[in-house]
């Protein structure tokens, strides 16, 4: 849609809409910058460009825009304004409407399309040195086309194309998307804001305030606080920004095209229908298309399944992690199935079989490595039955004991004939050898592979469509000559192996004595029994480095010295940049020779060259250094070269002769050469070694004349140097792209994946086998393209290899097509099953999972990877092998293998076997056994993680759903209604319901006033009883609950028994009638008493008491007021019953008032739902619903009245229908006929009249005057006065019923004073508007405390209900507490309570599971505790014990409480927002202490003076995460009130299950530690620092011994760590609830916090010397402890000096772990008592956290000072070698840095240094304002946090702010803010005003700077 019809349609369907009244929809405010609802029009096509500029330059402005609007809608015409448009201009987009679509073909699939029928072309090629003739004439190696620029320009323009094909795809933005329409959730938020969550008014006792005076000083000035001068109303106009922008047209979206399906080849579709018939190999080259037959017949398969109804699981291998991702990648386009792709790098060795059933149900296909395949087959999570179709790629490696071979002879052959799925093979050749000696032999070898695939091979007969779509390259050999050998070199560096093999075998010997100290020297026996320590040792660095050597080696020989060199070089940067490098033996060993490598080999490749080129020896280790990181991700480092002008040829040369580059490289760099000029030059080269493939593209980067190249390497998984699959995908991403165009690759890349087409493959290093020959010539798919073979002059193993290779290939294709006749050999081998020896498998019956001696050894190291470990300690089995010599010369051997001490057992012999292999592996068979059956493995065989159910339950919730158990999950509930409550009485008067018999109880509702009001209405209420079917629990009655009924005055009320009634029918009735009338007017809910739905369920009625004392009840029911009320003829006029807005059309709530005609306000209730509306409301000038009013003769006709002069008597009043005496005004309620509103009568006003002038208010914005009140009223409403002279009635607005139980009021402490009066906002009225209510003042004021008092009683009633389910007598106000969410902003809520019980249920679950399994280690424990406490498993047994319905989680809002008789209207308008006018939107509310509003339009349902404002409380719905913290509240709860046997039985009845009886438990038998042991133990020193004597010492050398100390017999600390870290936190928690009684709940969360942590715990062991008694293995273990004990001397040294874990040096987490172990220790020791832990501990953890002495984390407080000042945080890390350094900038300015080697605490002490800088500007600033007595411009930054920072350093409660004033035109606004703080010594401060600021943040901080000051002069240490 075009503007101009946009502009039309809108405009034009708008008059039509207006003018023809039938689906009425009305222009909406456009004062109100909120287009969410938009008055019921349909914007989806608006243009917003149509909007007026409403640029007027009138005085009217804005305003007067809206009225010429209105007018010429009224008038059925378009203003001017809004006349169409021309359409604009559209501006040249760079962005083109039909985007041409760039399709790539997936290359993916082995297929090329097109290409001549090229034959298969080989010739041998001598290269001379400097002579190119030898090559082929007519190749292109000398073309002169030099088309670079083109292509690149094509290239260029190729991805133009498609970015502007992926932009013209993205989705138009529709109008309503835009910033502008979808702002009201920013002003509410706004609003908020300002409000500070409410205000506070109150003014200081002294009655005066702090302010600067015009010079600059703080000066103290008595009396309330008034703006200096009046501000003129300013004119404000909308400004042209404010318009919506124009949203872009809509274009046409051009379809994307989906890729060609490529068409099948003959010789695809011929091998398709014979794999569709049999098993088949598809034996097929490179390219040939083999995985579009693969794809082809899983759609097959899965069509045939389809029509069986059958679901398909295909079954995809590949040999390669590469291939994983880009197969699946291929089949996912290629059919649009549900793929899933599997590798060991992507977790799935972890996962369980519940994670993997879900996979095999949601997906079709499964693309994974056959290891993969292999586990979850060995551990029975897939059964070979359940595949329909197994693919194997490249199956040629099923051979021996490849995971391919295992999985076809394990389970394949195993599984009977009509259970096995498909089999489809696919390879480039059956024979994966070096060749193959003849034609029977290589029968053999393929009838070998078919047997062991159940499958025939199947290849192409006719090769004529085969060459025609997969061209040969041209074949060339090119001969180098042999290099030179550099002895000396090779010597040395091969010397140096020796050496460091020697170094390490000593090393393993000797470290484990070095780091042990004096303390072991009797405990040598226990390490005697280990092949190695636990460390990592020079013997561990000493196998990585020994490959290093030999790959430097072999680069010397094969390369020459300066590749080595710069091998040498890469390899040492890698290592100095290794974090581990400060403290792991083995880097350090390393790098140690590593630097004798480097100064050995160092060169420079020319001395020309090199100074021509600049490159220095120094420089080269910059730039190593700089790339290091690539390095060690194994990519290369690029450092381009300049060139020195010097030739090539003359470089290499010379380099030559030196040997520091060999001729092969050389004849390498001169192949290259000859591509220079070669169009779209793509290549390849194939090397053996990882080495060669890293350092070549640094070669050919050092060389000017080999810039045209773009190279990087390309290498696999299976090496020290691998690349991520991440990095490898992007590298053949850029390779396919151009970015790169010479790839040095591994066999990496001759298998399979999916690489450009390239027309140069170069074989750096020959080929091994067959296979790879055929594979690498394969890579060269491009017609014309070339492979060169470089072979050695003269060698002739490579010469013979080639012509085997060629023979091979020939002969492999003919055995596949004529199959040679075999049947004469009788010794052929075939298939040998799965391992024939006898007890060679463990098979678990339930499940079928097996273990055999294949897998027993993988499987015993992956389960000693699964224990708990640290970077201390590597667990892993060590196998100690023994040899056994038999009689007559036989040899066996026996293997003992030893685990790491966390596991189950520590030792097991195997038995007497014929190799060592199969002996470690008959061992390991052994122990798969013993540990499945003694619950370390599952049935599946695989390690038990200690999860359960929970884990099951917590991956069935689908991705992105929340957790249960978690905030974010949350669900509806109903709301409970306790049990007590309900009556059939009720139903009285109802057809069969006669319960005028039942017995009713009636209770009192008391209420005794504390403190006082100068407000009579407050204290003017009518006294109420309630009934009850049921007699109340006596604690009930006995709680008192406190309703926050004003600032200065607390109403205590509380329930007293009267005595039992007995009703007649017509009493009760009555009494129902008069409680509906009541409460429908108290709720603003429009019931009527005949027809209102009773539910038996909340049976009880409100009755009015009399004032008099009376002896029997039902005498002191004021039956008068009851029938005067219920037998009224008033409640049968509209506007006297609630809700008169729906009649009038307005949809506007009766309470309160409407402020939006006053000029502030925003759309709040209909047009923020797109409900309609009364066309008029909210524009000034328009005709109101008065005129509903009258025409629907709801009064009598005013022109029947004529004006009288009865006003001028004082006794009389004419009222809208009638004439009443003054007298009997008083204390009523009076309807305004004109709006609906309700108002209490508070006097007559004789002094004035509807003539008065009717006055302008200070900072009133409205444009428009009133000359008076008549003037006002006939302008506003339309309505003309008849009885001008009648004086004005002065009311006060009824409010909503509030929420009287949460604290209101900021303050209550206050003492009023004449001053600071309760303020008071007035109405004057028309008599003759008005209409008396049936109701009086008193009754209702009265009545509005029913509901709050009510909810409490309800609440109550829920509490001791549940408390009779429990069955344990606990207060049940104490209950109500647990159930009571801190949501409710009531005066008391769970999560002290909750803090304690997570606390107590942790303690004793974790004794539960400690005793109930001695095996487990800690791992397994800490999930199944995980299992029993977390919140998803509380929050499981809340709901099963109905929890939901007793807990209180919202704030109480009466408009949404259901009272009998009268439910809550749940529409948009019912929202309990108690809106004042004088909140942010009335500058000039406050200025006098007694308001008078001059018209009922500016009376809201205000909120009172300090009222903190409400939230809107919705529907019941609870987060999973409540109902969870109560379970936990409730232990607490339990705990506190009746001790461990309290809370021990809730949680029996809540579900947990944990007996704690000693007698199920007995305590475990005294340990049996060596005596060596036990000698070389400081038993009197340890127990002399604890002051505790064991009685079972075992126990302690357990606390003391870490993982890394090798075991014999003892146990590591883990389980004991476990234990006294559930005992830990829970007496600390405990001692800190009881100690802290008063401190909130956060304050305790952040207490408990800095006690119970590991840097806190580690402090304490140091403090008390028990890191020295410690018993570990590991020599980085020993220097990290040392280094920590010297870093924290200086910080223990500090009197009284504690940072409760903050401290600036990183603990080892061994230190706390021992501190924690040793109370576990203590904790079993003295038969489970927490008493004596407590007893132990108090003085050691001496002294403990307070709230004084509580610090917080710099990350966080530079995070919430920052978020306070809304000012940008950003912190940047980097890491140089092994120093991480952390930069913090605020709005990108660097405030703090700092350096650490680790991460974490760089980041703490950058944060911590910027609070410093911080700090310090903000005392200059202020400094420095002080000094110079100067008018500041602004503020300093974070004065509000430094004010917090002391309040909570002194315990004081948080400072509190409010707006004094808020004034200006809407574009200049400003704020003034005051502020005061109650400190605990002195009372309240006195009120410090700041200066006006353009926004509430800066209004603020200038108030706080003044009360900063002002503290600093009382109490100067704040400094």
């Amino acid at each position: 849609m075009g503007g101009d019809s946009t502009l039309s349609g809108v405009v034009g369907d708008a008059a039509t809409l207006v003018s023809g009244g039938d689906p009425v929809s009305y222009w909406f405010d456009v004062c109100e910058d909120d287009g969410s609802g938009l008055c019921g029009i349909d914007f989806s096509d608006f243009d917003p460009s149509a909007l007026p500029s409403l640029d007027h330059t009138d005085e009217e402005g804005l305003l007067g825009e809206i009225d010429r609007i209105l007018d010429s809608i009224n008038g059925d015409q378009l203003p001017s304004s809004l006349m169409p448009l021309s359409p604009p201009v559209e501006p040249a987009s760079n962005v083109p409407v039909a985007a041409e679509l760039v399709v790539q073909q997936c290359l993916s699939v082995e297929n090329s399309c097109g290409g001549d029928g090229a034959k298969d072309r080989r010739e041998v090629v001598k290269l001379e040195d400097k002579d190119g003739s030898a090559w082929n004439g007519g190749r292109k190696y000398n073309s002169t086309k030099e088309k670079v620029c083109d292509r690149r320009d094509e290239r260029g323009a190729n991805r133009r194309d498609r970015y502007r094909e992926s932009s013209a795809w993205r989705r138009p933005r529709r109008p309503d998307e835009g910033g502008d329409w979808r702002r009201r959730d920013g002003e509410w938020g706004r609003k908020r804001e300002r409000d500070g969550g409410g205000e506070w008014r109150e003014r200081d006792s002294r009655g005066g305030y702090w302010e600067r005076d015009k010079s600059g000083k703080v000066i103290f000035r008595v009396g309330s606080w008034e703006s200096g001068a009046n501000r003129e109303a300013k004119k404000t106009k909308l400004d042209n920004a404010e318009q919506a922008r124009r949203s872009p047209e809509k274009r046409p979206q051009e379809k994307r095209e989906k890729p060609t399906e490529e068409q099948a080849r003959q010789y695809q579709l011929d091998v398709l229908e014979q794999a569709k018939m049999r098993n088949t190999i598809a034996f097929l080259e490179t390219g040939a298309g083999k995985t579009l037959i693969a794809v082809m017949l899983i759609q097959s398969v899965c069509t045939e399944m389809l029509k069986e109804n059958r679901k398909i699981l295909a079954v995809f291998l590949v040999p390669k992690v590469p291939l994983v991702y880009q197969q699946a990648e291929v089949i996912r386009e290629r059919t649009g199935y549900k793929v899933g792709h599997y590798c060991g790098e992507t977790g799935q060795d972890f996962w369980d079989a519940r994670r993997w059933q879900r996979e095999f149900e949601s997906k079709q296909v499964l693309v994974m490595t056959a290891q993969i395949l292999l586990n979850i087959l060995r551990h029975s999570i897939l059964k070979m039955e359940s595949i329909n179709l197994l693919i194997l790629d490249e199956c040629h490696h099923a051979v021996k004991k490849h995971p391919y071979s295992l999985v076809m002879s394990e389970f394949y052959h195993t599984t009977s004939k009509d259970n096995r799925p498909a089999v489809f093979g696919m390879t480039a050749s059956p024979v994966n050898l070096k060749g193959v000696s003849s034609q029977e032999d290589c029968a053999i070898k393929i009838r070998n592979l078919e047997t062991k695939l159940d499958s025939i091979v199947c290849t192409v007969k006719d090769r004529r469509e085969l060459e025609k779509h997969v061209p040969m390259p041209l074949e060339i050999v090119v001969q180098y000559d042999k290099a030179a050998v550099l002895w000396s070199l090779h010597e040395k560096i091969k010397q140096m192996e020796v050496e460091v093999e020697q170094t390490a075998h000593s090393s393993s010997r000797k470290s484990k004595w070095q780091f042990m100290g004096a303390r072991d020297a009797g405990s040598k026996d226990e390490l005697r029994l280990v092949y190695g320590v636990s460390e990592r040792t020079e013997s561990d660095g000493a196998a990585n480095l020994i490959q290093k050597l030999r790959a430097i080696n072999y680069a010397l020989g094969e390369l020459g010295q300066w590749c080595a060199y710069k091998v040498a070089v890469s390899f040492l940067t890698v290592l100095q940049n290794d974090e581990r490098a400060n403290y792991q033996l083995d880097v350090k060993f390393q790098e140690s020779y590593l630097k004798k490598v480097v100064a050995l080999l160092q060169c420079q490749l020319s001395e020309g060259a090199a100074n021509g080129n600049g490159v220095k020896d120094a420089d080269m280790h910059i730039s190593d250094a700089q790339k290091a990181d690539e390095i060690e991700e194994g990519e290369l480092p690029n450092s381009h070269a300049v060139s020195g002008g010097e030739h090539v040829d003359v470089i290499i040369g010379a380099a030559v002769a030196d040997g520091k580059v060999t001729p092969k490289v050389q004849a390498l760099i001169k192949i290259l050469l000859k591509y220079q000029h070669t169009e779209d030059f793509h290549a390849i080269i194939f090397v053996e070694r990882v080495v060669a493939a890293l350092v070549l593209p640094k070669v050919f980067a050092e060389l000017p004349s080999l810039s045209f190249i773009k190279c990087a390497s390309l290498i696999g998984h299976n090496n020290n140097q691998e690349m991520r699959t991440s990095q490898m995908q992007d590298t053949i991403a850029q390779f396919r792209d151009g970015r790169i165009t010479l790839l040095v690759a591994t066999s990496v890349a001759e298998e399979g994946l999916d690489i450009r087409q390239c027309n140069v493959v170069i074989r750096f290093d020959l080929a091994k086998t067959v296979l790879a020959y055929i594979q690498s010539r394969g890579r060269a798919r491009k017609p014309g393209s070339d492979y060169i073979l470089m072979i050695e002059r003269g060698n002739l193993s490579h010469e013979t290899f080639l012509r085997n290779a060629r023979n091979s290939e020939e002969t492999l294709r003919k055995e596949a097509i004529e199959r040679t006749d075999l049947s004469h050999l009788k010794d052929i081998q075939r298939l040998s099953s799965a391992d024939t020896l006898s007890g060679s498998v463990y098979q678990v019956q339930s499940t079928g999972a097996i273990v055999s001696l294949n897998s027993a050894v993988g499987l015993i190291h992956f389960y000693c990877s699964q224990l708990p470990s640290d970077r201390y300690s590597i667990l892993r089995p060590e196998f100690i092998i023994q040899r056994h010599e038999r009689p007559g010369g036989l040899t066996e051997y026996s293997c003992k293998l030893q685990l790491p001490c966390n596991a189950p057992f520590q030792q097991l012999e195997g038995p007497l076997c014929c190799s060592i292999r199969i002996a470690q592996q008959a061992v390991c068979l052994a122990a798969c056994k013993k540990l499945h059956e003694m619950g370390a493995f599952t049935d599946m065989l695989l390690p038990d993680k200690g999860s359960g159910e929970e884990g099951e339950k917590a991956e069935q919730v689908d991705e992105g759903d929340p957790l249960p158990g978690t905030a974010r999950h949350r669900e509806f509930y109903p709301e409970g209604v306790a049990t007590i409550l309900r009556g059939e009485w009720i139903l009285s008067g109802k057809e069969g319901c006669n319960n005028s018999e039942d017995e009713l109880y009636m209770y009192a509702v008391k209420c005794d006033d504390i403190g006082t009001t100068k407000d009579p209405f407050l204290t003017q209420v009518s006294n109420f009883a309630i009934l009850f079917g049921s007699e109340l629990d006596a604690e009930v009655l006995s709680m008192m609950m406190d309703l926050f009924v004003a600032r200065t005055m607390i109403t205590k009320a509380s329930l007293v028994f009267q005595g039992t009634i007995k009703f007649v029918e017509t009493q009760l009735a009555a009494l129902k009638s008069f409680h509906v009338r009541l409460m429908s007017i108290v709720l603003d809910v429009d019931v009527d008493p005949s027809t209102t739905p009773w539910d038996p369920a909340k049976a009880y009625l409100f009755v009015p008491l009399i004032a008099e004392k009376y002896h029997n009840p039902l005498e002191g029911i004021d039956w008068c007021l009851v029938e005067k009320i219920v037998e009224t003829n008033s409640w049968n006029n509209p506007l006297q019953r609630a809700r008169p807005d729906v009649y009038l059309g307005t949809n506007e709530r009766t309470l309160g008032g409407d402020r939006r005609e006053y000029g502030f306000g925003k759309l709040r209730h209909g047009m923020a739902f797109c409900h309609k509306v009364h066309p008029t409301y909210g524009i000034r000038g328009a005709i109101a619903q008065f005129d509903v009013v009258k025409a629907s003769g709801l009064l009598p006709s005013r022109d029947s009245i004529e004006p009288t002069d009865v006003y001028h008597s004082k006794e009389k009043l004419q009222l809208a229908d009638s004439c009443i005496d003054v007298q009997d005004l008083a204390g009523r309620i009076v309807t305004a006929a004109h709006s609906g509103k309700r108002f209490y009568v508070d006097s007559v006003r004789y002094e004035m009249n509807a003539e008065n002038s009717f006055p302008r208010k200070e900072g009133y914005l409205g444009p428009l005057e009133y000359s008076s009140y008549a003037d006002y009223y006939r302008q506003k409403y339309g309505v003309d006065l008849r009885h001008k002279k009648q004086p004005l009635i002065r009311g006060r607005g009824v409010s909503y019923c509030k929420n009287l139980l949460s604290p209101r009021f900021e303050h209550s402490e206050e003492v009023e004073n004449e001053e600071n009066l309760d303020k008071t906002y007035y109405v004057y009225l028309p008599p003759e508007l008005c209409l008396i209510h049936p109701l009086p003042g008193a009754l209702v004021r009265g009545a509005q405390r029913l509901p709050s008092i009510m909810r409490r009683i309800e609440s109550m009633l829920l509490a001791v209900q549940l408390k009779d389910m429990i069955r344990y007598p606990v207060p049940a106000m104490r209950i109500l507490e647990a159930l009571t969410a801190a949501s409710c902003q009531e005066t008391f809520c769970y999560e002290r309570a909750e803090l304690l019980g997570d606390a107590y249920l942790k303690w004793v679950v974790s004794i539960f599971l400690f005793l109930k399994y001695p095996q487990k280690h800690e791992g397994q424990l800490t999930r199944m505790r995980q299992q029993m406490v977390s919140n998803m498993v509380l929050y499981q047994y809340a709901l099963n014990k109905g929890l939901q319905s007793y807990i209180q989680a919202d704030r109480f809002a009466p408009s949404r409480w259901a009272a009998p008789g009268v439910l809550p209207v749940f529409d948009e308008d019912s929202k309990e927002t108690e809106y004042s006018i004088f909140d942010e939107e009335c500058p000039a509310a406050e200025t006098e202490p007694q308001k008078d509003f001059y018209a009922d339009d500016c009376i809201e349902n205000m909120r009172e003076d300090g009222e903190v404002e409400s939230d809107s409380s919705c529907y019941r719905v609870l987060s999973s995460k409540t109902l969870a913290d109560v379970v936990e509240a409730l232990i607490g709860v339990y705990y506190v009130e009746g001790g461990e046997n309290a809370a021990n039985h809730l949680m029996r009845w809540i579900g947990i299950q944990v007996d704690l009886d000693p007698k199920d438990f007995p305590c475990p038998k005294p340990y049996n530690i060596p005596e060596s042991i036990m000698r070389s133990v400081d038993f009197e020193a340890i127990e002399g620092a604890l002051n505790v004597k064991f009685k079972d010492r075992g126990l302690l050398v357990e606390a003391i011994t870490h993982a890394s100390r090798p075991s014999s017999g003892v146990s590591c600390y883990q389980r004991l760590e476990f234990v006294g870290d559930a005992v830990l936190d829970h007496l600390i928690t405990k001692h800190l609830f009881f100690t802290y009684t008063n401190l909130p709940p956060g304050r305790l969360t952040d207490l408990r916090a800095a006690a119970v942590n590991n840097e806190n715990f580690a402090r304490v062991a140091v403090k008390h010397k028990l890191h020295a008694y410690l018993r570990h293995g590991s020599s980085a273990l020993e220097a990290q402890i040392r280094d920590f004990v010297k870093d924290i001397q200086d910080e223990l040294s500090k009197e009284g000096f504690n940072y409760f874990g903050l401290g600036d040096c990183k603990a080892p987490k061994v230190l706390g772990d021992i501190v924690e172990s040793i109370a576990g220790a203590i904790f079993l020791d003295n038969e489970r008592d927490a008493f004596i832990v407590w007893k132990v501990f108090q003085p050691l953890l001496h002294p403990m956290v307070t709230p004084e002495t509580l610090p917080m984390h710099p990350v966080r407080e530079l995070q919430e000072r920052c978020q306070q000042q809304a000012e940008g945080l950003e912190y940047k890390a980097t890491r140089t070698g092994n120093i991480a350094t952390v930069e913090v900038f605020i709005d990108g300015v660097q405030i703090g840095i700092a350096q650490n080697p680790q991460k974490k605490m760089a980041q703490k002490l950058a944060a911590r240094n910027a609070l410093v800088v911080l700090k310090e500007k903000e005392e200059n600033a202020m400094t420095k304002d002080m000094d110079n007595g100067e008018k500041k411009n602004g503020v300093q930054i974070f004065t509000r946090q430094t004010l917090n920072d002391i309040c909570l350093r002194r315990q004081w409660p948080m400072p509190q702010y409010h707006c004094v004033n808020e004034g200006g035109p809407a574009h200049a606004k400003r704020f003034v803010y005051a502020v005061r703080v109650n400190t605990s010594d002195r009372g309240w401060t006195d009120e410090c005003i700041g200066e006006p600021m353009p926004s509430v943040k800066k209004a603020k901080d200038s108030a706080a700077t003044l009360l900063l000051e002002l503290l600093n002069r009382c109490y100067p240490d704040n400094r």
